[in-house]
């Protein structure tokens, strides 16, 4: 019986390129374990932080060392260049895009593939780009009825203008937000460029810093509240995971702490009331349909504890697949293995592509 050969596009030109190699090698290792050395072969497909795409040795080098070659970009690439053009592409069944954050994961290579006319695994076009602008995120969610903590959207126009402009948002926010705020770059992901502020000073700072990542802001009013997520799996009728908590020990939920082993901890399931439990994995199928996912997305809530009130925080349409990775460790809790999960999304991207 043929092989169905799988296009793992890796890399890419963001700010998580290595977290993006780091969860391709993971998903690579499920290809080839148990039933599905049978079903599967692997075309490792290489992204430069240039933007170059990279197949055959290349490649296969980058994934096997976890790490982008020590001489990568030292020449200017052109525009040709940045194009596939290897012939191994005409192989490739289905395209596997493990590219977290802008250019990748915010429907700029979903939109390639699909006029390329290949299924691909997770959201479309329309999923991924609601699904990674925050500011755009949340305003589908509102208009689902899903609750959410106060917040301001900022653009860079406004960080950056002159000193009259400037001193009247941070006195907006001031009012409307209060202290503690969180910054956050609307296209970013991996808490890349996030800032809590607890005084006008590092308000400030954050939003400069926020601004120099993205030409939209959001500024965010901190709360009290457990941290859970809910992993989602399926395309018109998916379905969700047991939950998982996540706790940590520094202010917030940042990139080190994130992807540093030992700096965070994981309970799952995570230990909720049945009926906060529920109610979490209905708002996640809602917050999953209302940005129209597909195949794979992990949604993030606050738990009030004190009130039992829910607040949504966001959808991630492609998260990580690492060793400290939550989605992939939510259905391995709800009985679904890693090597299983890795083949029923790319079934899933078959699917969807025939709609």
């Amino acid at each position: 019986m043929a092989t169905v050969t799988v296009g793992l596009l890796f890399g890419g030109c963001s700010g998580e390129h290595e977290v993006s190699i780091r969860s391709a090698q993971a998903i690579a290792r499920a290809l080839a374990s148990g039933a599905n050395v049978e079903k599967y072969t692997v075309l490792p497909v290489y992204i430069r932080k240039d933007g170059v795409w990279q197949a055959g040795p290349q490649a296969k080098t980058v994934l096997t060392a976890g790490l982008p070659p020590q001489d990568e970009g030292s020449a200017p690439s052109t525009p040709r260049q940045r194009l596939p053009q290897f012939e191994a592409v005409d192989t490739v069944d289905i395209w596997f895009p493990v590219l977290h954050g802008p250019n990748g994961e915010d429907g700029t290579v979903q939109g390639l593939l699909t006029l390329m006319q290949q299924p691909f695994v997770g959201s479309g076009v329309l999923g991924s780009a609601l699904g990674m602008d925050k500011i755009a995120m949340k305003t589908a969610f509102a208009q689902a009825g899903l609750p959410q903590v106060q917040y301001l959207a900022v653009s860079r126009a406004e960080v950056w203008s002159n000193p009259c402009v400037f001193p009247k948002l941070c006195d907006r926010i001031e009012a409307e937000l209060g202290y503690p705020c969180f910054i956050k770059p609307a296209n970013l992901g991996s808490s890349v460029g996030i800032a809590k502020a607890t005084s006008r000073k590092e308000l400030e700072a954050g939003l400069d810093s926020a601004a120099s990542y993205d030409r939209r802001i959001i500024v965010e009013a901190g709360v009290v509240a457990r941290e859970v997520e809910c992993a989602v799996l399926g395309n018109d009728t998916p379905k969700a995971s047991v939950l998982g908590e996540i706790s940590f020990g520094s202010d917030f939920y940042d990139y080190e702490t994130k992807y540093t082993s030992g700096q965070s901890q994981h309970g799952i399931p995570a230990n909720l009331p049945d009926e906060i439990t529920r109610r979490i994995q209905e708002m996640a199928i809602t917050a999953f349909q209302a940005v129209d996912a597909a195949g794979i997305s992990r949604v993030d809530f606050f738990y009030v504890e004190d009130t039992g009130e829910v607040l949504i925080n966001e959808i991630n349409t492609l998260p990580g697949f690492t060793a400290t990775s939550m989605y992939p460790m939510m259905w391995e809790a709800s009985g679904v293995s890693f090597a299983t999960l890795v083949d029923a999304l790319i079934q899933l991207g078959f699917e969807r592509a025939q709609v």
